[in-house]
């Protein structure tokens, strides 16, 4: 199996920790923060991840390198050279994550910290046949987010944007999983210009292009789009206060299920985790 993370740019959001190195391979929990999800994609069976970039890809290069073999995965740089929206990279990963047999591919944001259940996300996306699932996770104040409306069965009737009479509490969270199909979905226009440093692939240009906003509706409407609700704890690291309440969950996380990672004994007050 293939994955894509969405890495981004300058990590402007989470300065000042972005200031002397790129946002995903920022420590969190004593490890890059991207090294989370590669390890939870690794254990769910995939074999190659894309990082889609727009900033110094040779830095990440740099750090991730030897890891490749420590996983046994594959990690290929796919950069943008323009803002493409979040639908472009994908559309500029198109050979890679076809694939050889038209398996379905994971998306992931790098902004986020939860458990990672893909192997759970894959099979439920398996079972119910359509294009695309997404994970969705519920929140105490729905009127601040776009919430996800589904059906009990998973199938998605619609997005709505800060509502503000209350039809849910789930929002999206950032974790998907599609069957190649969705890549026709994203608008490609012929030219000569290359934008993409993908191996093997031809130069195309494509329309900037948001999967949130434009092709997930549309996915909605044609009953292609189901959402799986996502276990546990979750969120967004990509602003300072947002972070230090992440590394929070995750340790309570660890001291909850996993004690015997965290570290004890005299001068520690738990949770503590010492690498």
């Amino acid at each position: 199996m293939k994955a894509l993370i969405l890495v981004g740019g300058f990590g402007t959001r989470l300065r000042p920790l972005t200031l002397t190195v790129p946002k995903p391979i920022v420590e969190f929990c004593n490890k890059a923060m991207i090294l989370h999800q590669i390890e939870a994609l690794v254990k769910a069976g995939v074999t190659e991840v894309v990082l889609a970039v727009n900033y110094r890809p040779e830095l990440m290069s740099a750090k991730l390198k030897k890891y490749e073999e420590v996983y046994g995965i594959k990690i290929t740089y796919s950069q943008e050279e323009t803002p493409l929206g979040t639908a472009g990279p994908l559309a500029l990963a198109r050979e890679i994550l076809e694939g050889d047999k038209g398996e379905p591919f994971f998306v992931l944001n790098s902004d986020i910290t939860c458990e990672y259940p893909l192997k759970e996300l894959l099979a439920f996306h398996k079972a119910h046949g359509k294009e695309g699932t997404i994970m969705v996770t519920k929140v105490e104040e729905p009127s601040k987010y776009g919430v996800v409306v589904s059906k009990p069965t998973g199938e998605i009737e619609r997005f709505v944007e800060k509502p503000q009479v209350f039809v849910g509490n789930k929002i999206n969270a950032g974790i998907y999983i599609f069957n190649p199909s969705i890549l026709n979905r994203i608008e490609v226009i012929s030219s000569p210009s290359p934008q993409t440093y993908c191996p093997n692939q031809q130069p195309f240009q494509l329309q900037p292009t948001s999967i949130e906003t434009e092709i997930f509706p549309e996915m909605a409407k044609k009953g292609e789009l189901y959402a799986m609700e996502l276990p546990g704890f979750w969120m967004d690291v990509g602003q300072p206060p947002d972070f230090l309440k992440g590394m929070c969950l995750y340790l309570a996380n660890l001291k909850a299920k996993n004690p015997q990672q965290l570290s004890t004994g005299k001068g520690f007050i738990s949770p503590v985790l010492v690498v």
